[in-house]
């Protein structure tokens, strides 16, 4: 098991290097992807407590929240979001036999959890690309250091806290969701991230203060996020979101923390200047 996720951490931290330093089609095409399979696990995981979403119309749906997000028109995103959301209601009184309010809320919260939150992927690494910023190792757009703020901040933030947690932790943090975290790991993931964070922000040439701030916004933002995915997985009653990463679980359950810590990381970039 624990060779597993090496490899497969390995394959994905190569992959990931790749498709966000490349960027263009093949990063939006990624996110959509991961996207869809993460709906795909959503209404699987539904499934096992007899609640059926709205499996093809919500596919569809997301797809054109992030084709909207790769676009750039916040108009069309309401316009679809909108339209969607009211169609999936009037499906309650056209198929009320088979589909329930209950199913059409979800299936909206769905489609709002995933496709909103996986478009801010696209949002954020297409953030002033003509903007180029100076490393150690060569040139990078701004939206691209940007992803990896919020990447590296997030898993600097699961890492740390799993150590930190599994040799110091005493004091539970949300027993009643997640009986494995602890206060003592979630203060060594604030610590880590903030650490990863300045690190960053002398590659990147940041100000160190806002990276400070936002280190310790996105240990806590992370671990809600995680929290909110254990949340799913403790009503549906499953393990794991799927099994498509070997010894890692489905893509929800390695998006989980970002779904949260990217939509922080583009709102803050747009009220506070980093560079």
């Amino acid at each position: 098991m624990l060779i597993k996720r090496i490899v497969t951490g390995i394959i994905g931290i190569i992959t990931t290097v790749y498709i966000v330093n490349y960027g263009g089609p093949i990063f939006s095409g990624a996110v959509m992807l991961c996207a869809m399979i993460g709906w795909h696990e959503l209404c699987k995981a539904f499934k096992h407590i007899d609640t059926k979403l709205w499996y093809g119309f919500g596919m569809i749906t997301v797809a054109f929240v992030l084709g909207c997000a790769w676009i750039g028109n916040s108009r069309e995103t309401i316009a679809v979001i909108t339209i969607a959301t009211l169609m999936v209601f009037a499906k309650v009184v056209l198929d009320h036999k088979k589909f329930t309010i209950h199913s059409a809320a979800m299936t909206v919260s769905g489609i709002l959890y995933i496709g909103l939150s996986f478009a801010h992927l696209i949002l954020l690494r297409f953030t002033d690309t003509t903007i180029m910023l100076e490393t150690n190792f060569g040139t990078i757009s701004a939206g691209c250091a940007l992803i990896w703020v919020a990447f590296i901040g997030t898993w600097a933030s699961d890492t740390f806290a799993f150590f930190v947690g599994s040799k110091l932790g005493k004091h539970k943090l949300c027993p009643n969701i997640s009986p494995g975290k602890t206060v003592e790991g979630f203060t060594g993931g604030m610590i880590g991230t903030v650490l990863a964070l300045v690190g960053l922000a002398y590659l990147f040439h940041f100000s160190i203060v806002h990276m400070v701030i936002l280190g310790i916004l996105i240990a806590g933002v992370a671990t809600i996020g995680d929290l909110v995915e254990s949340s799913f997985k403790r009503l549906t009653g499953i393990k794991d979101s799927g099994q498509i990463l070997p010894g890692h679980g489905g893509v929800l359950d390695r998006f989980d923390s970002i779904m949260f810590t990217v939509p922080l990381v583009y709102y803050y970039i747009h009220i506070f200047k980093l560079y």
